[in-house]
């Protein structure tokens, strides 16, 4: 007898939303009182919630025209970054932000660059030349002390890291915010994303440190194409942060 399939234990791939098509002809800004706003054929964008996508940073209005006017006979979501990150800063972060310090600060006791490696000697020393200087400059602009574990053994912070961390994200703007969390999300990171939204790391030097422990497998053992897909994009989407917290620093 032949056994049937069972099809439960199959996992079924639905296929791609189709993605919408360009409607628009002229991507312009404008300024109402103190905010910009991007419009598209003379009407402004509305993010899923629909509140208005706008903002005090000129410049920052003005890269999000600039993603909507690149966009050619579809509208590839994936690669707007900067109006995703305006998105999520007008949606969510904005209303939500007692909740997503919270989820944030999920990540104190699992921190990325607390957990080294205790073989071999090479990737050891990579580890400490490149991480440690991160959580070296947390302490001193932060007084965070963080420990560090070697080995797979989870290690919990000290109340104290857990307090200063605590003021150091509400310390942050919702723009600023939303790039940290963003940039946590990716790295693992609250040191690195702290790092990265002050300007203390660019976004080349956070991805070489976010990807540090694949790099080194992949000169060790060679490349896989899709290890080398999500690294891409994890670069990728760390440039269009890095992008949008430059803009939101700028003033004009």
């Amino acid at each position: 007898m032949v056994e049937g399939v069972d099809l439960s234990k199959i996992a079924v791939r639905e296929p791609p939303r189709p993605k919408p098509k360009r409607f628009y002809k002229v991507v312009a800004v404008s300024r109402d009182a103190d905010q910009w706003r991007i419009l598209l054929d003379g009407k402004p964008i509305r993010p899923p919630l629909k509140k208005m996508l706008e903002t005090p940073i000129q410049k920052l209005a003005e890269g999000i025209a600039a993603e909507w006017d690149a966009q050619r006979e579809h509208i590839e979501a994936e690669n707007m970054p900067l109006t995703r990150l305006l998105s999520t800063a007008i949606d969510r972060v904005g209303p939500e932000r007692g909740m997503i310090e919270g989820e944030l600060l999920r990540y104190v006791d699992s921190d990325l660059l607390c957990y080294r490696a205790d073989h071999p000697a090479d990737l050891v020393r990579r580890q400490n030349a490149i991480w440690q200087p991160v959580l070296d400059r947390l302490t001193a602009h932060y007084g965070v002390s963080m420990t560090v574990s070697h080995g797979v053994l989870p290690v919990a912070q000290p109340p104290e890291a857990h307090r200063s961390l605590r003021a150091a994200i509400g310390a942050l703007d919702v723009l600023a915010l939303t790039a940290f969390q963003a940039a946590t999300g990716i790295t693992s990171s609250l040191a690195l994303s702290l790092a990265f939204v002050h300007g203390r790391l660019s976004a080349d030097e956070v991805y070489a440190a976010a990807v540090l422990d694949e790099t080194y497998q992949t000169e060790r053992w060679g490349e896989d194409d899709e290890a080398a897909a999500r690294r891409a994009r994890i670069a990728f989407e760390l440039q269009g942060i890095g992008r949008f917290i430059d803009l939101v620093k700028s003033t004009a």
